[in-house]
Order: C-alpha cells, then sequence, then structure tokens
C-alpha cells in the first residue's frame, strides 16, 4: 500500500543547466525541462529554489521559490524554465517538477548539489546543441 502513495515512477524527464553564449559572446546559463520520452506531457507546474552555506564565508543563503507553469511538452522536447546565475553554483539549486500523462499525475524533485554546475560535470545535449550538467 505504501508503494501506491508514492505515485508511478518518473522516467524520460530531466533537468539540465545548460550553458550557451550570449549576444556579446559571454557564457550564460539557462535551466530546461527535457522530456526525453515519446509521451506528451502536460499540466507541468515547476517550483525551484535554492539553499545552502556559502562555503567562504559560512552565511546561510536562501532564494526565493519561483513558480513555472506549461501547458505541454511533446516527445524529445525542450523547454526554458530560468536563467541561473552563476552565483548561485555554490549552494543547492532545486527544481521540483510535477506533470501529467494520459491523465496520471507525476512529480520528481530535481537537486543540484552545492558545487555540481561544474565545466567537468557537463556533457553533451542533443536537445539544445550546447553544453550542460543533466539530471535525471
Amino acid at each position: 500500500m505504501r508503494e501506491e502513495l508514492l505515485g508511478p515512477k518518473v522516467e524520460n524527464v530531466a533537468v539540465c543547466v545548460a550553458k550557451e553564449m550570449g549576444e556579446t559572446g559571454e557564457a550564460i546559463y539557462n535551466v530546461y525541462l527535457l522530456n526525453l520520452g515519446e509521451d506528451i506531457i502536460e499540466g507541468i507546474i515547476i517550483n525551484s529554489k535554492g539553499y545552502g552555506e556559502h562555503p567562504e564565508t559560512g552565511e546561510m543563503i536562501k532564494t526565493s521559490t519561483l513558480r513555472h507553469c506549461m501547458e505541454l511538452m511533446l516527445p524529445n522536447e525542450a523547454a526554458k524554465i530560468e536563467a541561473i546565475v552563476e552565483e548561485v553554483f555554490v549552494i543547492a539549486n532545486e527544481y521540483w517538477v510535477s506533470f501529467y500523462v494520459d491523465g496520471v499525475m507525476h512529480d520528481k524533485k530535481f537537486v543540484f548539489v552545492a558545487g555540481s554546475i561544474t565545466e567537468e560535470n557537463m556533457i553533451d545535449i542533443p536537445q539544445l546543441a550546447c553544453k550542460g550538467v543533466v539530471i535525471k
């Protein structure tokens, strides 16, 4: 019975921080939701927030909670959630994603742990034609 309360397992959905080039050639970072499966996902709600301790000062940092909505995403599609600044890479950045597939609600928390958004952790993201850090 406890397993029924957990809901269906979320597969083929990911969140990524993509490194892209701005208009003047500087690096900018954007967060995307990736639908990696063959299902249409709809009624998408995303809550994002950052939290943690600054590694140099020990100061506790907590960002605002932002909420984003999207009507639907087609299979193998990417959708921009928000821009993100490098200053928050030193804390955890959390994205709680809820959506429906065939009328069944799915949700999953994706957390970029403090210090995980680095060049060394970046991989190619075919849907975006750039590199980034992906959490599935």
